[in-house]
C-alpha cells in the first residue's frame, strides 16, 4: 500500500476504502490532520499512508491523512530544523513578498474584469468603480473559496458571476429566504433574483436616473459605513 483515500469507517480506528471495504487502521498509526501542507506532503511521500476525506452534500473535505506516528514525528522535527535556519526565514519573506504581488495584480485585474461587465453608463462610473471595488474586496481573498477565485472558467464570467453573488446578497432577501428543501429550488431562486439583478445593471448602463431608495445605492452606502 502506497498512497490510498477512504472515508472514516462505521467504527472508531477503522476506515471504509473506495470499494466500500472497511479496514481497521494500524495500532502505530496517528491521523495527521490538515493545514501543514509541507508536512502532509512529506508523509505522504514517505510511504504508505490513507488520505481521508468525508464528502457532505457536493462538498468533499479532507480530514487528514493516516501514517506511521514514527513517520510523521520524524518528519515534523526535520521540518522544524528547516524552518528554524536563516536561510529558510529569508525564502519565508521572499515567498511572501511574490504572493502579494500576485495578488495584487490578480486584484487589479478582477476589478478591471468586473468594470468591463458592468459598462455602466458614464454618469454612474463612479458608483461603478466603487461596486467593481466591493465585489472585488470580497470574492478576490485567497481562501475565500469564491467563483473568483478559480481557474475553471475565464476572468470574464468570473467577475459576472461575482457581480451577481454579490448581488443576491446584498440588494436581495435571500439570506433571509426559507427555501424549501426541494431539489433544484434553491438553483431556481437563484435564476430569478440574478435576472433582477440583471434588469438592476441594465438601469445604469442605459444612465436612468436611479430611484432613491435603489438597493444598489443602499447596499453600496451600508458597504462603505
Amino acid at each position: 500500500m502506497t498512497e490510498s483515500a477512504a472515508a472514516p469507517g462505521p467504527r472508531p480506528g477503522t476506515l471504509t476504502t473506495a470499494n466500500g471495504t472497511v479496514i481497521t487502521i494500524p495500532a502505530d498509526w496517528v491521523l495527521l490532520p490538515p493545514g501543514d501542507a509541507a508536512l502532509t506532503r512529506r508523509v505522504k511521500a514517505a510511504g504508505d499512508h490513507w488520505v481521508v476525506q468525508e464528502r457532505k452534500g457536493r462538498r468533499t473535505f479532507s480530514l487528514g491523512v493516516w501514517a506511521a506516528a514514527h513517520t510523521i514525528e520524524t518528519i515534523r522535527q526535520q521540518l522544524e530544523s528547516e524552518r528554524s535556519t536563516p536561510a529558510f526565514a529569508k525564502r519565508k519573506v521572499a515567498d511572501a513578498s511574490r504572493r502579494q504581488k500576485t495578488q495584487t495584480a490578480y486584484v487589479e485585474d478582477f476589478t478591471s474584469a468586473i468594470l468591463d461587465f458592468l459598462n455602466f453608463h458614464p454618469d454612474h462610473l463612479e458608483l461603478a468603480r466603487k461596486l467593481a471595488d466591493a465585489v472585488a474586496r470580497h470574492a478576490t481573498p485567497v481562501g475565500s473559496g469564491t467563483v473568483a477565485r478559480t481557474k475553471m472558467i475565464p476572468i470574464e464570467r468570473r467577475a459576472e458571476a461575482a457581480v451577481i453573488a454579490w448581488l443576491r446578497h446584498q440588494t436581495t432577501a435571500y439570506d433571509s429566504m426559507h427555501i424549501p428543501r426541494i431539489k433544484g429550488k434553491r438553483r431556481e431562486i437563484r435564476r430569478m433574483l440574478a435576472q433582477k439583478s440583471k434588469q438592476l445593471l441594465t438601469s445604469y448602463r442605459s444612465g436612468t436616473t436611479p430611484a432613491p431608495d435603489c438597493p444598489l445605492q443602499t447596499a453600496l452606502r451600508t458597504t462603505d459605513s
